[in-house]
Protein backbone atom coordinates (compact mmCIF):
# COMPACT_ATOMS: atom_id res chain seq x y z
CA UNK A 1 0.00 0.00 0.00
CA UNK A 2 1.52 3.33 -1.05
CA UNK A 3 1.58 6.21 1.37
CA UNK A 4 -0.09 9.46 0.33
CA UNK A 5 2.07 12.53 0.02
CA UNK A 6 2.05 14.74 3.13
CA UNK A 7 -0.21 17.74 2.81
CA UNK A 8 1.43 21.11 2.49
CA UNK A 9 1.28 23.16 5.69
CA UNK A 10 0.34 26.81 5.32
CA UNK A 11 1.43 29.44 7.83
CA UNK A 12 3.95 26.97 9.21
CA UNK A 13 7.51 27.55 10.36
CA UNK A 14 9.47 29.81 7.98
CA UNK A 15 12.89 28.77 6.67
CA UNK A 16 15.60 30.34 8.86
CA UNK A 17 17.10 32.55 6.11
CA UNK A 18 13.66 33.82 5.10
CA UNK A 19 12.76 34.54 8.70
CA UNK A 20 15.96 36.54 9.23
CA UNK A 21 15.28 38.73 6.18
CA UNK A 22 11.64 39.29 7.10
CA UNK A 23 12.44 40.05 10.74
CA UNK A 24 14.87 42.79 9.71
CA UNK A 25 12.37 44.30 7.27
CA UNK A 26 9.50 44.21 9.75
CA UNK A 27 11.60 45.73 12.52
CA UNK A 28 12.22 48.82 10.39
CA UNK A 29 8.58 48.94 9.27
CA UNK A 30 7.36 48.72 12.87
CA UNK A 31 9.46 51.68 14.01
CA UNK A 32 8.48 53.59 10.91
CA UNK A 33 4.84 52.70 11.51
CA UNK A 34 4.93 54.24 14.97
CA UNK A 35 6.41 57.43 13.49
CA UNK A 36 3.74 57.29 10.78
CA UNK A 37 1.02 56.95 13.39
CA UNK A 38 2.42 59.95 15.28
CA UNK A 39 2.59 62.01 12.06
CA UNK A 40 -1.06 61.22 11.27
CA UNK A 41 -2.14 62.29 14.76
CA UNK A 42 -0.13 65.53 14.47
CA UNK A 43 -1.66 66.22 11.04
CA UNK A 44 -5.21 65.75 12.33
CA UNK A 45 -4.57 67.83 15.45
CA UNK A 46 -2.87 70.64 13.49
CA UNK A 47 -5.50 70.76 10.73
CA UNK A 48 -8.34 70.95 13.28
CA UNK A 49 -6.68 73.46 15.61
CA UNK A 50 -6.82 77.26 15.68
CA UNK A 51 -3.58 77.12 13.66
CA UNK A 52 -5.14 75.27 10.73
CA UNK A 53 -4.42 78.22 8.42
CA UNK A 54 -0.70 77.76 9.14
CA UNK A 55 -1.01 74.06 8.27
CA UNK A 56 -2.61 74.88 4.91
CA UNK A 57 -0.02 77.59 4.26
CA UNK A 58 2.89 75.18 4.81
CA UNK A 59 1.20 72.38 2.88
CA UNK A 60 0.47 74.59 -0.13
CA UNK A 61 3.81 76.46 -0.20
CA UNK A 62 5.47 76.10 -3.62
CA UNK A 63 9.16 75.77 -4.40
CA UNK A 64 11.35 74.05 -6.96
CA UNK A 65 12.76 74.65 -10.43
CA UNK A 66 10.00 76.04 -12.69
CA UNK A 67 12.16 75.71 -15.81
CA UNK A 68 12.21 71.92 -15.32
CA UNK A 69 8.49 71.71 -14.59
CA UNK A 70 9.21 71.07 -10.91
CA UNK A 71 7.59 74.03 -9.14
CA UNK A 72 5.56 71.97 -6.66
CA UNK A 73 3.81 72.46 -3.34
CA UNK A 74 5.18 70.87 -0.18
CA UNK A 75 2.35 68.31 -0.27
CA UNK A 76 3.15 67.59 -3.92
CA UNK A 77 6.85 67.10 -3.19
CA UNK A 78 6.05 64.59 -0.43
CA UNK A 79 3.56 62.69 -2.64
CA UNK A 80 5.60 62.62 -5.86
CA UNK A 81 9.13 62.94 -4.51
CA UNK A 82 9.43 61.28 -1.11
CA UNK A 83 6.98 58.52 -1.96
CA UNK A 84 9.20 57.64 -4.93
CA UNK A 85 11.73 56.48 -2.29
CA UNK A 86 8.98 54.44 -0.61
CA UNK A 87 8.12 52.78 -3.93
CA UNK A 88 11.79 52.18 -4.71
CA UNK A 89 12.08 50.21 -1.47
CA UNK A 90 8.78 48.47 -2.29
CA UNK A 91 10.19 47.51 -5.70
CA UNK A 92 13.28 46.01 -4.07
CA UNK A 93 11.15 44.02 -1.62
CA UNK A 94 8.90 42.85 -4.43
CA UNK A 95 11.87 41.62 -6.48
CA UNK A 96 13.39 39.95 -3.42
CA UNK A 97 10.12 38.07 -2.89
CA UNK A 98 10.15 36.91 -6.52
CA UNK A 99 13.82 35.90 -6.50
CA UNK A 100 14.43 34.40 -3.05
CA UNK A 101 11.21 34.88 -1.06
CA UNK A 102 7.71 33.46 -0.82
CA UNK A 103 6.85 34.32 -4.44
CA UNK A 104 9.81 32.53 -6.06
CA UNK A 105 7.89 29.35 -6.94
CA UNK A 106 4.26 28.83 -7.95
CA UNK A 107 3.74 26.44 -5.04
CA UNK A 108 4.69 28.96 -2.36
CA UNK A 109 3.30 31.99 -4.23
CA UNK A 110 -0.17 30.58 -4.90
CA UNK A 111 -1.68 31.18 -1.45
CA UNK A 112 -0.50 34.75 -0.73
CA UNK A 113 -1.07 35.87 -4.33
CA UNK A 114 -4.62 34.50 -4.44
CA UNK A 115 -5.36 35.99 -1.01
CA UNK A 116 -3.93 39.37 -2.01
CA UNK A 117 -5.72 39.47 -5.37
CA UNK A 118 -9.02 38.63 -3.68
CA UNK A 119 -8.16 41.23 -1.04
CA UNK A 120 -7.91 43.83 -3.80
CA UNK A 121 -10.78 42.68 -6.03
CA UNK A 122 -13.49 42.38 -3.37
CA UNK A 123 -12.95 45.88 -1.86
CA UNK A 124 -12.99 47.38 -5.36
CA UNK A 125 -16.19 45.46 -6.18
CA UNK A 126 -17.91 46.55 -2.96
CA UNK A 127 -16.92 50.15 -3.63
CA UNK A 128 -18.35 49.90 -7.14
CA UNK A 129 -21.57 48.35 -5.83
CA UNK A 130 -21.96 51.03 -3.15
CA UNK A 131 -21.46 53.99 -5.48
CA UNK A 132 -23.64 52.43 -8.18
CA UNK A 133 -26.52 52.09 -5.72
CA UNK A 134 -25.91 55.65 -4.50
CA UNK A 135 -25.41 57.15 -7.99
CA UNK A 136 -21.85 58.11 -7.10
CA UNK A 137 -18.56 58.17 -9.02
CA UNK A 138 -16.63 55.00 -9.86
CA UNK A 139 -13.34 56.97 -9.98
CA UNK A 140 -12.29 55.87 -6.49
CA UNK A 141 -12.61 52.11 -7.02
CA UNK A 142 -8.89 51.58 -6.31
CA UNK A 143 -8.76 53.54 -3.02
CA UNK A 144 -9.69 50.67 -0.64
CA UNK A 145 -7.44 48.10 -2.32
CA UNK A 146 -4.11 48.71 -0.56
CA UNK A 147 -2.89 47.49 2.85
CA UNK A 148 -0.49 49.73 4.78
CA UNK A 149 2.01 47.31 6.31
CA UNK A 150 3.74 50.00 8.43
CA UNK A 151 0.48 51.19 9.99
CA UNK A 152 -0.63 47.59 10.60
CA UNK A 153 2.64 46.76 12.34
CA UNK A 154 2.35 49.94 14.42
CA UNK A 155 -1.03 48.73 15.63
CA UNK A 156 0.53 45.38 16.56
CA UNK A 157 3.31 47.19 18.43
CA UNK A 158 0.82 49.33 20.37
CA UNK A 159 -1.16 46.21 21.25
CA UNK A 160 2.03 44.40 22.34
CA UNK A 161 0.93 41.26 20.49
CA UNK A 162 3.29 38.34 19.89
CA UNK A 163 2.12 37.44 16.40
CA UNK A 164 4.08 34.39 15.10
CA UNK A 165 6.63 35.01 12.34
CA UNK A 166 4.55 33.11 9.75
CA UNK A 167 1.54 35.39 10.26
CA UNK A 168 3.72 38.51 10.06
CA UNK A 169 5.39 37.18 6.91
CA UNK A 170 2.00 36.45 5.37
CA UNK A 171 0.89 40.01 6.14
CA UNK A 172 4.09 41.38 4.58
CA UNK A 173 3.64 39.29 1.43
CA UNK A 174 0.03 40.46 1.12
CA UNK A 175 1.22 44.07 1.38
CA UNK A 176 3.97 43.50 -1.21
CA UNK A 177 1.47 42.10 -3.73
CA UNK A 178 -0.90 44.96 -2.84
CA UNK A 179 1.89 47.43 -3.61
CA UNK A 180 2.42 45.79 -7.00
CA UNK A 181 -1.29 46.14 -7.73
CA UNK A 182 -1.26 49.77 -6.63
CA UNK A 183 1.76 50.52 -8.82
CA UNK A 184 0.08 48.99 -11.88
CA UNK A 185 -3.14 50.89 -11.16
CA UNK A 186 -1.32 54.21 -10.76
CA UNK A 187 0.68 53.64 -13.95
CA UNK A 188 -2.28 52.51 -16.08
CA UNK A 189 -5.31 54.37 -14.76
CA UNK A 190 -3.88 57.63 -13.44
CA UNK A 191 -1.79 58.69 -16.41
CA UNK A 192 -2.99 61.63 -18.52
CA UNK A 193 -1.60 64.17 -21.00
CA UNK A 194 1.38 62.04 -21.91
CA UNK A 195 4.55 63.83 -22.95
CA UNK A 196 6.18 61.18 -25.12
CA UNK A 197 9.55 62.97 -25.26
CA UNK A 198 9.80 63.01 -21.48
CA UNK A 199 8.50 59.44 -21.27
CA UNK A 200 11.11 58.33 -23.82
CA UNK A 201 13.80 60.08 -21.79
CA UNK A 202 12.64 58.33 -18.60
CA UNK A 203 12.66 54.99 -20.40
CA UNK A 204 16.18 55.67 -21.69
CA UNK A 205 17.25 56.47 -18.13
CA UNK A 206 15.88 53.15 -16.91
CA UNK A 207 17.65 51.30 -19.74
CA UNK A 208 20.93 52.98 -18.75
CA UNK A 209 20.22 52.12 -15.11
CA UNK A 210 19.79 48.46 -16.15
CA UNK A 211 23.00 48.55 -18.19
CA UNK A 212 24.97 49.89 -15.25
CA UNK A 213 23.64 47.03 -13.12
CA UNK A 214 24.24 44.48 -15.87
CA UNK A 215 27.89 45.49 -16.26
CA UNK A 216 28.44 45.69 -12.49
CA UNK A 217 29.24 49.42 -12.43
CA UNK A 218 29.55 50.61 -8.85
CA UNK A 219 29.50 54.10 -7.32
CA UNK A 220 26.63 56.24 -6.07
CA UNK A 221 27.79 59.13 -8.30
CA UNK A 222 26.46 57.17 -11.28
CA UNK A 223 23.13 56.13 -9.83
CA UNK A 224 21.97 59.13 -7.79
CA UNK A 225 22.09 61.72 -10.63
CA UNK A 226 20.64 59.18 -13.07
CA UNK A 227 17.86 58.30 -10.64
CA UNK A 228 16.96 61.95 -10.06
CA UNK A 229 16.95 62.69 -13.80
CA UNK A 230 14.78 59.63 -14.50
CA UNK A 231 12.36 60.64 -11.74
CA UNK A 232 12.09 64.22 -13.11
CA UNK A 233 11.49 62.96 -16.65
CA UNK A 234 8.87 60.50 -15.41
CA UNK A 235 7.09 63.29 -13.54
CA UNK A 236 7.03 65.50 -16.64
CA UNK A 237 5.86 62.61 -18.84
CA UNK A 238 2.43 62.48 -17.23
CA UNK A 239 3.06 59.08 -15.62
CA UNK A 240 3.08 59.31 -11.83
CA UNK A 241 6.66 59.89 -10.71
CA UNK A 242 6.58 57.08 -8.13
CA UNK A 243 6.58 54.59 -11.03
CA UNK A 244 10.21 55.56 -11.63
CA UNK A 245 11.04 54.54 -8.07
CA UNK A 246 9.52 51.09 -8.29
CA UNK A 247 11.06 50.51 -11.73
CA UNK A 248 14.55 51.21 -10.38
CA UNK A 249 13.84 48.95 -7.39
CA UNK A 250 12.89 46.11 -9.71
CA UNK A 251 16.02 46.65 -11.82
CA UNK A 252 18.46 46.50 -8.90
CA UNK A 253 20.25 43.17 -8.65
CA UNK A 254 19.14 41.04 -5.70
CA UNK A 255 21.67 38.22 -6.06
CA UNK A 256 25.25 38.39 -4.82
CA UNK A 257 28.30 37.93 -6.99
CA UNK A 258 31.24 35.94 -5.72
CA UNK A 259 33.09 38.00 -3.13
CA UNK A 260 30.14 40.33 -2.43
CA UNK A 261 28.88 40.53 1.14
CA UNK A 262 25.48 41.76 -0.05
CA UNK A 263 23.70 42.51 -3.31
CA UNK A 264 23.19 46.06 -4.64
CA UNK A 265 19.46 45.79 -3.84
CA UNK A 266 20.22 44.76 -0.25
CA UNK A 267 22.69 47.62 0.18
CA UNK A 268 20.26 50.20 -1.20
CA UNK A 269 17.41 48.81 0.89
CA UNK A 270 19.58 48.86 4.04
CA UNK A 271 20.42 52.51 3.34
CA UNK A 272 17.01 53.79 2.23
CA UNK A 273 14.52 51.64 4.13
CA UNK A 274 14.94 53.55 7.43
CA UNK A 275 14.63 56.87 5.56
CA UNK A 276 11.55 55.64 3.70
CA UNK A 277 9.80 54.26 6.78
CA UNK A 278 10.92 56.90 9.28
CA UNK A 279 10.99 60.10 7.18
CA UNK A 280 9.46 59.87 3.69
CA UNK A 281 6.16 58.15 4.52
CA UNK A 282 5.54 60.08 7.79
CA UNK A 283 6.13 63.40 6.01
CA UNK A 284 3.67 62.37 3.31
CA UNK A 285 1.17 61.49 6.05
CA UNK A 286 1.77 64.81 7.79
CA UNK A 287 0.61 66.75 4.73
CA UNK A 288 -1.96 64.24 3.42
CA UNK A 289 -3.85 63.24 6.57
CA UNK A 290 -4.71 66.75 7.76
CA UNK A 291 -8.47 66.63 7.10
CA UNK A 292 -11.41 68.14 8.95
CA UNK A 293 -12.96 65.83 11.53
CA UNK A 294 -15.96 68.01 12.33
CA UNK A 295 -19.39 66.43 12.66
CA UNK A 296 -20.34 67.72 9.23
CA UNK A 297 -17.22 66.30 7.58
CA UNK A 298 -17.65 62.91 9.25
CA UNK A 299 -21.30 62.94 8.23
CA UNK A 300 -20.25 62.97 4.58
CA UNK A 301 -18.27 59.76 5.17
CA UNK A 302 -21.44 57.83 5.90
CA UNK A 303 -23.88 59.67 3.61
CA UNK A 304 -21.93 60.26 0.39
CA UNK A 305 -21.57 57.08 -1.72
CA UNK A 306 -17.86 57.51 -2.55
CA UNK A 307 -16.53 57.83 1.05
CA UNK A 308 -18.99 55.17 2.23
CA UNK A 309 -17.74 52.85 -0.51
CA UNK A 310 -14.17 53.35 0.73
CA UNK A 311 -15.11 52.49 4.33
CA UNK A 312 -17.07 49.39 3.29
CA UNK A 313 -14.25 48.33 0.98
CA UNK A 314 -11.59 48.61 3.69
CA UNK A 315 -13.55 47.09 6.55
CA UNK A 316 -15.76 44.49 4.87
CA UNK A 317 -14.03 43.98 1.51
CA UNK A 318 -10.58 43.22 2.92
CA UNK A 319 -11.95 40.72 5.45
CA UNK A 320 -14.12 38.88 2.94
CA UNK A 321 -11.54 38.98 0.15
CA UNK A 322 -8.45 37.86 2.08
CA UNK A 323 -10.18 35.31 4.31
CA UNK A 324 -12.15 33.65 1.53
CA UNK A 325 -9.17 33.85 -0.84
CA UNK A 326 -6.95 32.12 1.71
CA UNK A 327 -9.55 29.49 2.60
CA UNK A 328 -10.40 28.65 -1.01
CA UNK A 329 -6.73 28.57 -2.03
CA UNK A 330 -6.01 26.15 0.82
CA UNK A 331 -8.92 23.94 -0.19
CA UNK A 332 -7.99 24.08 -3.88
CA UNK A 333 -4.34 23.12 -3.19
CA UNK A 334 -5.39 20.62 -0.48
CA UNK A 335 -3.13 22.40 1.99
CA UNK A 336 -3.43 22.06 5.74
CA UNK A 337 -3.45 25.02 8.11
CA UNK A 338 -0.68 25.00 10.71
CA UNK A 339 -2.22 22.92 13.55
CA UNK A 340 -0.97 25.49 16.08
CA UNK A 341 -3.21 28.12 14.47
CA UNK A 342 -6.91 28.41 13.63
CA UNK A 343 -8.90 30.02 10.84
CA UNK A 344 -9.83 32.69 13.39
CA UNK A 345 -6.19 33.83 13.16
CA UNK A 346 -6.49 34.25 9.39
CA UNK A 347 -9.72 36.19 9.95
CA UNK A 348 -7.96 38.51 12.41
CA UNK A 349 -5.11 39.05 9.98
CA UNK A 350 -7.59 39.82 7.18
CA UNK A 351 -9.20 42.39 9.45
CA UNK A 352 -5.82 43.98 10.17
CA UNK A 353 -5.18 44.20 6.42
CA UNK A 354 -8.12 46.62 6.24
CA UNK A 355 -5.77 49.33 7.45
CA UNK A 356 -5.15 51.23 4.24
CA UNK A 357 -3.33 54.51 4.67
CA UNK A 358 -0.35 55.69 2.63
CA UNK A 359 -1.22 54.27 -0.81
CA UNK A 360 -4.96 54.71 -0.21
CA UNK A 361 -4.46 58.42 0.51
CA UNK A 362 -2.25 58.76 -2.57
CA UNK A 363 -4.78 57.07 -4.87
CA UNK A 364 -7.57 59.14 -3.30
CA UNK A 365 -5.73 62.34 -4.28
CA UNK A 366 -5.20 61.06 -7.82
CA UNK A 367 -8.78 59.81 -8.27
CA UNK A 368 -10.53 62.94 -7.00
CA UNK A 369 -8.88 66.22 -8.03
CA UNK A 370 -11.67 68.26 -6.41
CA UNK A 371 -10.34 69.36 -2.97
CA UNK A 372 -13.68 68.95 -1.19
CA UNK A 373 -14.23 65.40 -2.44
CA UNK A 374 -10.59 64.57 -1.71
CA UNK A 375 -11.07 65.66 1.91
CA UNK A 376 -14.09 63.37 2.27
CA UNK A 377 -12.22 60.43 0.71
CA UNK A 378 -9.24 60.98 3.01
CA UNK A 379 -11.56 61.11 6.00
CA UNK A 380 -13.11 57.84 4.83
CA UNK A 381 -9.65 56.22 4.61
CA UNK A 382 -8.90 57.34 8.17
CA UNK A 383 -12.29 56.16 9.50
CA UNK A 384 -12.11 52.83 7.68
CA UNK A 385 -8.55 52.21 8.87
CA UNK A 386 -9.50 53.11 12.45
CA UNK A 387 -12.50 50.75 12.41
CA UNK A 388 -10.38 47.95 10.92
CA UNK A 389 -7.62 48.53 13.49
CA UNK A 390 -10.09 48.48 16.38
CA UNK A 391 -11.79 45.31 15.14
CA UNK A 392 -8.42 43.62 14.57
CA UNK A 393 -7.23 44.65 18.03
CA UNK A 394 -10.19 42.92 19.66
CA UNK A 395 -9.74 39.73 17.61
CA UNK A 396 -5.95 39.47 17.93
CA UNK A 397 -5.79 40.31 21.64
CA UNK A 398 -8.20 37.43 22.34
CA UNK A 399 -5.66 35.03 20.83
CA UNK A 400 -2.54 36.67 22.23
CA UNK A 401 -1.92 33.94 24.83
CA UNK A 402 -1.65 31.41 21.99
CA UNK A 403 0.58 33.77 19.99
CA UNK A 404 2.84 34.39 22.98
CA UNK A 405 3.42 30.65 23.48
CA UNK A 406 4.20 30.16 19.78
CA UNK A 407 6.51 33.19 19.82
CA UNK A 408 8.39 31.87 22.87
CA UNK A 409 8.80 28.49 21.17
CA UNK A 410 10.14 30.18 18.05
CA UNK A 411 12.62 32.33 20.01
CA UNK A 412 13.93 29.72 22.50
CA UNK A 413 17.68 29.23 22.13
CA UNK A 414 18.80 27.10 25.06
CA UNK A 415 22.22 26.34 23.59
CA UNK A 416 22.84 30.06 22.88
CA UNK A 417 24.21 29.41 19.40
CA UNK A 418 22.23 32.23 17.79
CA UNK A 419 19.82 29.87 16.02
CA UNK A 420 16.48 29.10 17.72
CA UNK A 421 16.22 25.51 18.86
CA UNK A 422 13.08 24.98 16.79
CA UNK A 423 15.25 25.05 13.64
CA UNK A 424 17.47 22.28 14.96
CA UNK A 425 14.74 19.67 15.31
CA UNK A 426 12.62 17.88 12.74
CA UNK A 427 9.48 17.67 14.80
CA UNK A 428 8.00 20.90 13.50
CA UNK A 429 6.53 21.64 10.05
CA UNK A 430 8.88 23.68 7.88
CA UNK A 431 6.61 24.59 4.98
CA UNK A 432 4.87 27.91 4.79
CA UNK A 433 2.19 29.30 2.61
Amino acid sequence: MTQSRPRKVILGLLPWSERQAITEALRTETVGGLVLLAAAVVALAWANSPWSAAYESVRDFHFGIPGLGLDLSVAHWTADGLLAVFFLVAGIELKREFVVGELRTPATAALPVIAAVCGMAVPAALYALTVTIGNGSLEGWAVPMATDIAFALAVLAVLSTHLPAALRAFLLTLAVVDDLGAILIIAVFFTSDLNFWALGGAFAGLVLFYALQRFRVRGWWWYVPLGLATWALMYNSGVHATVAGVAMGLILRTTRDRGEKSSPAARVSHLLHPFSAGVAVPLFALFAAGVSISGSALGHVFTDPEPLGVVIGLVVGKIVGIFLGTYLAARFTRAQLNPDLAWADVFGLATLAGIGFTVALLIGELAFPDPTTTEHIKAAVLVGSLVAATFAAVLLRRRNRVYKQLWEDEERDDDADGIPDIYQTTARPSASG
